[in-house]
């Protein structure tokens, strides 16, 4: 498959500076990465982002702006991923991996994204981005050769579990393209992360800190990068990425294609439409700040004193919960009691060392632990089947925080519920950021040991014999797949999946 553009641009549109991009203007690469990067692959706070810039539309209700509106016409959606324009071992792999048909946002993208056009796309968490932005690009470099350190696609993610995510997703199909992916993640060895790319990839899948350590050392250019991808791109904002992600982009090839999906459009991601995508495609599954139908939102009040007894008793229910609270000793202090109560807990947060959180995702995943207490770290990223509880303990203080953290449930078209305790004095706060989040959730008055919160939760008393949480037999641990990510399964597809969908390294073979 030609890899080369095919709607013949040789320049890129108007920066929102003033400049130009390609012949005639200025550069739009940078020599050096410009401020406001710490190095880090992980921000610990979050920040605006630096969403200015002049000659602004007019934003959008709920802070999301204005979609950009396409000059040439987009192709037409597909209900077949066999109608699609890509090379038969991809095709074949879909269909050894169970993926019957393409979710909405995938037929509609693909045709599209496959034919060399940048495209905007819009979808909820778990409604298939990751094959809708990775097949294309595994398609349009399937039979290149990347030279040492120099990758040929690009995808950059917020989190060390995203990234993850996404490379576990698309690896059995680089595999069937003979390419080579590279995972580059903080908290893992550098040094074998440059060896992979010293040694040649064709895809990169990167946090943004990460990888500005690697080019900074000379392990990584970005000049041969083809084809770049932002996938939530609006937390890269929020977490104070902005400054990292743009200079990075102003590294790859000019010419290149370039694809932005992600989960909630507001101010920050404008920004980089505005300047980095040209005639793209819009496709939006639903609006982002909209309820997932099979999922049900649930306000609890409860008063302060009682919130601890009914919080355990509704980790202590029969089945798994995501719990969040607001900071990572928040976390391990609930983790502490919740063991001590005899709930099988684990920690989930940034202190821990990537293969800590590795780990406790696996322990999770195959129920040795019941309970994953976490900070927003797990909000985005992580997928679990049959997920049926989340618990915002502590009320998240921004309505996207709300949608991700909710959207770890109700995923590709399962049910799920969302049920956040709120005391009498965060009662205003959450009423504004419900309607923010356009929900209108049920409310109900509970106290622990009450039927109602049963009801709603499953809660019940814990045992009160203390646990401990050890590895499990490396026998036991799970091969990893991302749903969240996946066109629509049959089935039995369950039976057919092959092993090849395991952990990765950070050289891109499976560990």
């Amino acid at each position: 498959m030609n890899p080369a553009r095919t709607n013949g641009r040789s320049f890129r549109s108007r920066r929102s500076d003033g400049g130009s991009y390609g012949p005639g203007g200025g550069s739009r690469r940078g020599t050096r990465f410009g401020g406001g990067g710490n190095g880090r692959s992980e921000a610990p706070g979050r920040s605006g982002g630096g969403g200015g810039g002049r000659n602004r539309r007019p934003a959008a209700v709920q802070g999301e702006f204005a979609l950009p509106e396409t000059i040439t016409p987009a192709l037409p959606a597909v209900e077949s991923f066999a109608d699609l324009d890509m090379p038969k071992p991809l095709l074949t792999t879909l269909t050894t991996q169970g993926v019957t048909a393409p979710f909405p946002i995938q037929g509609a993208t693909l045709p599209n994204t496959l034919a060399g056009r940048d495209v905007l796309g819009r979808g909820r968490t778990g409604s298939g981005k990751t094959l809708a932005f990775g097949l294309a690009m595994l398609a349009r470099t399937a039979g290149r050769r990347a030279e040492p350190r120099q990758p040929l696609a690009m995808v950059l993610v917020p989190t060390r579990e995203l990234a993850q995510q996404v490379t576990d997703a698309l690896t059995p199909y680089a595999r069937a393209v003979k390419l080579r992916l590279a995972t580059v993640v903080g908290g893992m060895s550098i040094g074998r992360q440059a060896g992979a790319l010293r040694g040649g990839v064709e895809v990169v899948v990167a946090t943004p800190g990460r990888l500005k350590d690697l080019i900074d050392r000379g392990d990584c250019r970005l000049d041969q990068v083809a084809i770049t991808v932002l996938d939530e791109a609006d937390q890269m904002a929020d977490m104070g990425f902005m400054p990292q992600v743009t200079a990075l982009l102003d590294q790859v090839r000019p010419d290149g294609q370039r694809m932005l999906f992600s989960a909630t459009l507001d101010r920050n991601v404008d920004r980089l439409v505005r300047r980095y995508l040209s005639d793209p495609v819009v496709h939006s599954v639903d609006p982002s700040a909209g309820a997932v139908t099979t999922m049900e939102h649930h306000i609890l009040y409860v008063h302060g004193t009682d919130k601890h007894r009914t919080t355990t008793e509704i980790a202590a229910r029969d089945g798994r919960v995501i719990m969040f609270l607001d900071t990572k000793h928040a976390v391990d202090r609930l983790t502490r009691d919740l063991l001590a109560s005899g709930v099988r807990a684990a920690a989930l947060h940034g202190g821990k060392s990537q293969p800590q959180r590795t780990r406790t995702l696996a322990q999770f995943k195959t129920g040795h632990v019941t309970v994953l207490v976490a900070t927003n770290v797990a909000a985005r990223g992580i997928h679990v089947d049959d997920l049926d509880l989340v618990v915002n303990v502590d009320p998240p203080t921004d309505h996207k925080d709300y949608l991700h953290r909710g959207g770890r449930t109700a995923r590709a078209g399962e049910s799920g519920r969302v049920v956040t305790l709120v005391t009498p004095n965060q009662r205003r706060d959450m009423t504004r950021l419900m309607t923010t989040a356009g929900i209108v959730p049920q409310t109900t008055q509970v106290r622990s040991g009450e039927q109602e919160l049963t009801r709603i939760t499953g809660a019940q008393a814990p045992s009160g014999v203390p646990v401990t949480i050890a590895a499990p037999p490396a026998a036991e641990q799970p091969r990893k797949r991302s749903s969240s990510s996946r066109g629509r399964r049959s089935p039995a597809s369950g039976a057919r999946r092959r092993a090849g969908v395991g952990r990765q390294s950070s050289s891109g073979r499976a560990a």
